[in-house]
């Protein structure tokens, strides 16, 4: 079986591991938290980070230190995994889900329809003309590594006083390669940034997250609520209502042997798309590979084959080439179709349901070798 996409360990990361662990430092405290905090920040270009459990822990903080209340909305992707919306209804908060453009990333031409048409600006904050609840917050997710219109979306988010939190769970590593945020890391443009280190991601500690912000101030206020919101240490004073979000010595020593590694990956990922792109060129009538943002250098997460021959059936041929031995996958079934969300608010969602039924994830591991992607070529052709 040719996986859809697992971590490799190549690194420093076991020696580092070992270190963590022969030392005794082995749960949320210890030098690798902070050595990972600090680097991650030095690759990003920012002046802090903080290690959380998981990027919805970095989401669920952004959301609650830009201020969202029980009751306000925040504006998400329909077409998305589903962690980028849950942390909005764990503050009480509604959210209101707004379509994909081609290239899967929240649609800012309706977004920006939206807030000129069916919002209203008032003394405490922008007004949902139809529910009457103040938006609050906006959530970018960066889709499968690719970079979002940052720029339009920086630009809405000053224009309505709202905060714009970028979900670069998938985005480590992608950066403006020009425009006015050239150099600038995806994560590091809006109020707040999360990231994920889950085991499918680009670089991974088996679990765990990071989070970053505009305003350094915030992200030490991130560590601070993340770590039980412990104001006295000896006397287990708490001022404020913590969570349980620390990342542990062992997964951050992890983190520090696959940053080291990130920038080969990376390059490793742009190659191997390269070269699924070009073995399946004689297909491209039937089904092609999505592409990516060219202002940016993407970090190339998934590949999402798009299925242009509507005789195609996504599934069958899901299930045509897990009978061949290889691993593929959907996109995520839409956030308001899920059963928690049925109810919530839309806005004209019409290419997500398009993509959502055409789209197949490629194997992508940085492991895989050319005669992998010669055989998922070949399989591509044969189905």
């Amino acid at each position: 079986m040719i996986p859809l996409s697992v971590p490799v360990i190549k690194g420093n990361e076991k020696k580092y591991a070992d270190e963590a662990i022969s030392n005794g430092w082995v749960s949320a405290s210890g030098s690798y938290v902070t050595r990972f905090e600090n680097e991650m920040a030095d690759y990003l270009k920012v002046e802090k980070t903080a290690a959380v459990q998981s990027g919805t822990a970095a989401l669920h903080l952004s959301l609650l230190l830009s201020g969202v209340k029980p009751g306000e909305e925040v504006i998400v992707p329909a077409l998305t995994f589903i962690a980028a919306v849950n942390p909005v209804k764990y503050l009480g908060a509604e959210p209101v889900f707004m379509d994909c453009d081609d290239s899967l990333n929240i649609d800012c031409e309706k977004l920006e329809d939206f807030l000129k048409k069916e919002c209203t600006k008032t003394t405490l904050g922008l007004r949902n003309n139809k529910s009457k609840r103040i938006i609050r917050a906006i959530t970018a997710v960066h889709i499968f590594g690719n970079m979002a219109d940052m720029e339009t979306l920086v630009r809405l988010a000053d224009e309505y006083g709202l905060k714009l939190i970028e979900d670069a769970t998938e985005a480590l590593g992608t950066r403006y390669k020009d425009g006015i945020f050239q150099g600038k890391f995806a994560g590091t443009m809006g109020d707040f940034g999360a990231y994920s280190f889950n085991g499918n991601k680009i670089i991974t500690t088996g679990g765990g997250g990071m989070v970053t912000a505009k305003n350094a101030a915030n992200v030490k206020k991130c560590a601070y609520l993340a770590a039980q919101a412990k104001d006295d240490p000896l006397n287990y004073v708490h001022n404020h209502i913590g969570y349980n979000y620390r990342m542990t010595n062992v997964q951050a020593a992890l983190g520090v042997g696959q940053l080291e590694c990130l920038e080969d990956y990376i390059r490793i990922k742009i190659q191997n798309y390269n070269y699924y792109r070009e073995g399946l060129k004689t297909i491209q009538d039937a089904a092609v590979l999505m592409p990516f943002n060219e202002k940016a250098r993407n970090n190339h997460w998934f590949y999402s084959l798009l299925l242009r021959n509507k005789t195609l059936k996504r599934d069958s041929l899901i299930r045509q080439l897990k009978e061949a031995g290889i691993e593929t996958r959907p996109i995520w079934k839409l956030n308001h179709t899920q059963t928690m969300y049925q109810n919530c608010q839309t806005y004209f969602v019409e290419k997500a349901p398009f993509y959502q039924s055409r789209i197949i994830n490629l194997p992508c591991s940085v492991n895989l070798t050319e005669a992998d992607m010669d055989f998922v070529i070949e399989a591509l052709k044969k189905s």
